[in-house]
C-alpha cells in the first residue's frame, strides 16, 4: 500500500485532472442524496479483502457517488449555511493533507501552526479583543462553543473551591444555535433559556432572568452565550447591554459568531457587534463566511492562559513537548482536541494570495445580495418579506401556502437541480429562507429560484 508505482502515478494524474475541473467548474451539478439500498444496488461492495483497485474505486466516486451528494459552493445552494471556498483554499487543502503535518503541538507542526495564527491573527484583530487575545483552529462551531464552555466551566471552579463539583449553569437565549444545548449536556451543565420581547437578547432581558434565579441557582451561573447572528435570521444580540451585565455580575461572557463572525470585517455592520471585543470567548466558523473549506472553526479567548488551564493534557509522552527545545505555540493547549490536522493552513494561503480586502468585499456581497433578494420579492405580489434582510439571511412567505407546499417546493427544485432552498420556522410559521454566503450568486439566480413560486 505505501509503494510507489506507475499505477499510484497514474492515479495520482486521474485525481489532480478531476480536482482541477471541479475547481474550474463555477456552476457544478446540483447532486440530489439516493437511497442506501440504491447506492448499493449500483455500486456494490466497496471494501473487500482483495481490494477493487484504485481505478475502479475512483470512476465509482466520480460517476455516481459524488452525484449523490448536494455540493455546497452551489451559487443557487441557499440552505442552512452554505460555504464557498476560495479555489485557493481548496487547491490547499489537498497541500495540507499531502504534507502530514500533525498541528496539536509546535515541535512537530511549528512551520504549519504559524501559517494557522497568521490568520488567526487577523481573526481576532477583526474582533477588537485586548492585546493578549489569541485563539486555535477547531473542527467547528460546535467544537468551538464546547472548547469556550469547557474553559469557562474551569475558571468558574478556580475561582472558588466551592464551585468544584456543583453542577454549573448557564444562560443563552432561544436563538441560541442548537449546538448550545447539546454542548451543555457533553458537560453536564443545565441551561436556561430566555424569553426575548423583541428578536435578540438584551442586557436588561439578561439582568431579569439572572436577577429572577434563586439563591443556590445564581451561585450556579458560570456563563452567558450571546449570538453574532442567528443561524435561522442573522439576528445579533445586545453585545454590548450584555457585556455590560455580564462584567457588573462577574460572569464569563461567550459570543457564538459562527456563522455571523464574518461580518466583523464588513464595514457596512460592523458597529452591530459593537461589545464583542468585551467577550471573554468568541466562536468563528472560516468553513462558514470566510471561505475556507471544511472543516474550519476558530475558539478565540481573550485570556489564553485561562484556556490552558482548562485543556492542557498530561501524559508521560507528552512531556517533552514542554521541553525547551520544543518551546512553541500548542495548540492542543487550547481547546479539546489533542490530535488535529492543521486546518487553518487553507484559510491563511487564500489569505496571504488575495489579501484581506478582497475577503471584505465577498462578505459585503453576500450582504448586499440579501437586500436585493428582499427588494425582489416586495416587488411580487405573490411574496411578503416576513422581517427585514439581516447579515446575509433572508425570510419571507409565500403568499397562501401551507408547510406541506413548502417542502413540495423544496424537493421539486432539488429535484430538478435548479436549487436546494429549504423553508424554517418563523414565529411557529413555516417560512422561506435565503442564506447568501457565495459572491458568485447573481441576482438572475434570484429571480430563477422566486419565479418557481408563482
Amino acid at each position: 500500500m505505501h509503494t510507489i508505482d506507475m499505477n499510484l502515478v497514474e492515479m495520482t494524474l486521474d485525481v489532480m485532472k478531476y480536482t482541477i475541473d471541479r475547481i474550474s467548474n463555477i456552476t457544478p451539478e446540483m447532486g440530489a442524496p439516493k437511497k442506501e439500498e440504491e447506492l448499493f444496488r449500483i455500486v456494490g461492495e466497496t471494501v473487500t479483502p482483495e481490494g477493487i483497485g484504485g481505478e475502479n474505486a475512483f470512476q465509482l466516486f466520480r460517476d455516481v457517488l459524488v452525484k449523490a451528494t448536494v455540493p455546497i459552493d452551489h451559487p443557487r445552494h441557499l440552505a442552512f449555511v452554505p460555504a464557498a471556498p476560495t479555489r485557493a483554499a481548496i487547491m490547499f487543502d489537498l497541500v495540507t493533507s499531502a504534507s502530514s503535518i500533525h498541528g496539536a503541538y509546535w515541535m512537530e507542526g511549528a512551520g504549519g501552526i504559524f501559517c494557522e495564527n497568521q490568520a488567526m491573527k487577523w481573526l481576532v484583530s477583526l474582533t477588537g479583543l485586548p492585546e493578549g487575545a489569541f485563539g486555535v483552529f477547531t473542527s467547528g462551531g460546535t467544537a468551538a462553543n464546547l472548547s469556550a464552555m469547557v474553559a469557562a466551566r474551569e475558571a468558574w471552579r478556580d475561582r472558588d473551591s466551592q464551585n468544584v463539583g456543583k453542577k454549573a449553569l448557564m444562560l443563552t437565549s432561544h436563538g441560541a444555535h442548537s449546538s448550545i444545548q447539546a454542548m451543555a449536556k457533553v458537560i453536564d451543565a443545565d441551561v436556561v433559556m430566555i424569553d426575548c420581547e423583541e428578536e435578540n437578547l438584551t442586557g436588561r432581558e439578561l439582568q431579569n432572568a439572572i436577577n429572577e434565579l434563586e439563591e443556590k441557582d445564581r451561585n450556579r451561573l458560570f456563563a452567558v452565550v450571546a449570538t453574532g447572528g442567528t443561524t435561522n435570521a442573522g439576528i445579533i444580540d445586545q453585545l454590548d447591554t450584555i457585556a455590560d451585565v455580564c462584567e457588573k455580575e462577574n460572569v464569563w461572557f461567550h459570543v457564538d459568531c459562527a456563522y455571523g463572525g464574518g461580518a466583523l470585517a464588513a464595514p457596512s455592520v460592523r458597529h452591530l457587534f459593537n461589545g464583542v471585543e468585551r467577550a471573554d470567548s468568541i466562536t468563528i466558523d472560516p468553513h462558514k463566511w470566510l471561505f475556507s473549506p471544511y472543516d474550519c472553526g476558530a475558539v478565540i479567548y481573550k485570556d489564553l492562559e485561562l484556556a490552558k488551564n482548562a485543556h492542557s493534557q498530561k501524559g508521560a509522552y507528552l512531556e517533552i513537548f514542554k521541553d525547551e527545545g520544543a518551546q512553541g505555540f500548542n495548540p492542543a493547549d487550547y481547546q479539546i482536541q489533542l490530535t488535529r490536522r492543521v486546518r487553518g493552513m487553507p484559510l491563511w494561503f487564500s489569505l496571504a494570495m488575495h489579501g484581506t480586502n478582497k475577503y471584505r468585499q465577498a462578505i459585503e456581497t453576500g450582504i448586499e445580495l440579501a437586500k436585493k433578494a428582499a427588494k425582489k420579492i416586495e416587488e411580487r405580489d405573490n411574496l411578503e418579506l416576513v422581517r427585514p434582510p439581516s447579515l446575509s439571511v433572508v425570510l419571507f412567505r409565500r403568499k397562501g401556502w401551507s408547510p406541506e407546499e413548502y417542502k413540495d417546493w423544496t424537493y421539486k427544485n432539488h429535484r430538478e437541480g435548479l436549487a436546494l432552498v429549504t423553508p424554517t420556522t418563523w414565529k411557529k410559521e413555516t417560512v422561506v429562507r435565503f442564506c447568501f454566503i457565495n459572491p458568485d450568486t447573481t441576482e438572475e439566480d434570484i429571480d430563477m429560484i422566486l419565479d418557481t413560486m408563482d
